[in-house]
């Protein structure tokens, strides 16, 4: 086990940000690199293609160091479609490892966006070296990593972030202003429809050859070594246990987000979560069809709550039904809290329209974000203080909450388990905690 992680004082944070704590961490602006020139940040981006085209777009905006890519047509497009007048040229690495070793002198901000099993290693190196590190959303492949990566970050007081485009923006920070105002009275149930259905059953299929360019050692990563098949690379990975987390690790840092910080969730110690519905999943792949019961007692001056997890549409609840029947409303990817004097969404409308006319507008007392997430972890480097989706007070504890939810569909429908935060530890069902954590291959800990 890795000596980075203590399970004690994952809770001494500031409270998932609630009012503002976070962003109060302040420090004097991040040290540059030495050889920056015009104080640009030195970027290096790890996994170019899909969410990574942001990472690229953004580097560009500073000094781009380096880019990293296991598919040599990726790197290939990247070069000539983006940085091919760029001058010096990038380094190019097909292990993050690598790059690390050769060009860390010349890195601030390293970024990435590689499926989510390469998410913490790569993070976890880059900040060990002391250098600001973002990662898209899940932050990490399993709950452990989280608070590794929490852990890590409090200790070397770099700036972090991870990519859940929502926090960044103004709707979150009115839902939580209208519930703290309390514009809907004591919410006592959420519920949010996550929109996928990632997953499915049966085994490994037929091993082939591994495509042309792509370098399948350092795609496998930390994850137990296996040949190539079909469904992998490059989106489908999102599937399998080994390397993806499913429905829930995919969209709940999205769409769980507003209920984790409206609601205060991250001040629960303890809490308990059951499978109310899932379909399918094997060892290979995770199971579909999901409904997911997450229930917390109370937290400072709020009642005790249930959360439901619902992985798409079809399995959206009567409540949902009946108010968008009652309210002409239609709701896809959405969160519905559920008050005792009232219902408020994410959109931040009170339900119905005519009650959110009523409320007088809180005041707006959450500070605001300096643009997308790496532009904001951008702004936090040159000037102090700390981004919104930082890895200690934010995406550390909202990713392992959402995370938990992968003991319940393990454990099967109709199996609560209770959940300490502190320990990192399934109390009532200690079989469970194996899913915890991943053994990882020799030369990509965490």
């Amino acid at each position: 086990m890795s000596n980075r992680y203590t399970r004690r004082g994952f809770l001494k944070r500031g409270v998932a940000l609630a009012g503002a704590s976070a962003f109060a961490l302040s420090r004097g602006p991040y040290i540059l690199a030495e050889a920056a020139p015009g104080s640009k940040l030195g970027v290096a981006v790890v996994g170019a293609g899909g969410m990574g085209g942001y990472s690229v777009d953004c580097a560009l905006s500073e000094r781009l160091v380096a880019l990293v890519d296991v598919d040599d047509n990726t790197i290939a497009k990247v070069m000539k479609d983006k940085v091919k007048d760029l001058s010096p040229a990038p380094k190019v690495f097909f292990d993050y490892r690598k790059m690390l070793d050769e060009c860390a002198k010349d890195i601030d901000v390293v970024l990435v966006a590689t499926p989510d099993h390469n998410h913490a290693p790569a993070a976890i190196r880059a900040i060990d070296l002391g250098k600001a590190a973002f990662a898209q959303k899940p932050l990490a492949h399993n709950i452990r990593e989280c608070y590794v990566l929490a852990k890590a970050a409090r200790e070397k007081k770099v700036p972090t972030q991870m990519g859940n485009q929502g926090h960044c923006g103004e709707g979150i920070r009115r839902v939580c202003e209208y519930i703290w105002a309390g514009a809907v009275g004591n919410v006592t149930e959420a519920h949010a429809i996550l929109g996928r259905n990632f997953g499915g059953s049966g085994g490994r299929p037929p091993s082939k050859p591994v495509p042309p360019g792509l370098h399948w050692d350092e795609w496998i990563g930390p994850a137990p070594y296996r040949e190539y098949h079909d469904g992998l690379h490059t989106f489908s990975w999102r599937s399998w246990r080994q390397f993806g987390t499913g429905t829930i690790g995919d969209m709940a840092c999205h769409n769980l987000d507003a209920l984790f910080w409206a609601l205060r969730l991250g001040e629960a110690k303890k809490f308990t979560i059951e499978c109310m519905n899932t379909k399918g999943g094997s060892e290979e792949m995770y199971p579909q069809d999901n409904v997911v019961r997450y229930e917390f007692g109370p937290r400072g001056d709020m009642p005790p709550v249930k959360v439901f997890a619902y992985d798409h549409e079809g399995l959206k609840p009567e409540i949902m039904k009946e108010t968008e029947k009652k309210y002409e409303r239609k709701f896809g990817e959405f969160t519905l809290f559920v008050g005792d004097k009232g219902m408020i969404g994410t959109d931040a409308r009170i339900i119905p329209e005519e009650k959110h006319k009523e409320f007088p507008s809180p005041p707006k007392t959450l500070p605001r974000a300096h643009g997308g997430p790496i532009e904001d972890l951008y702004w936090a480097c040159k000037n102090g203080g700390t981004p919104c989706s930082n890895f200690t007070d934010s995406s550390g504890p909202l990713t392992a909450f959402a995370l938990s939810g992968h003991l319940a569909q393990f454990a099967g429908v109709g199996k609560k388990l209770e959940w300490d935060v502190e320990k990192m530890q399934c109390t009532n069902m200690p079989e469970i905690n194996k899913y915890v954590r991943r053994e990882y291959r020799k030369g990509w800990e965490v």
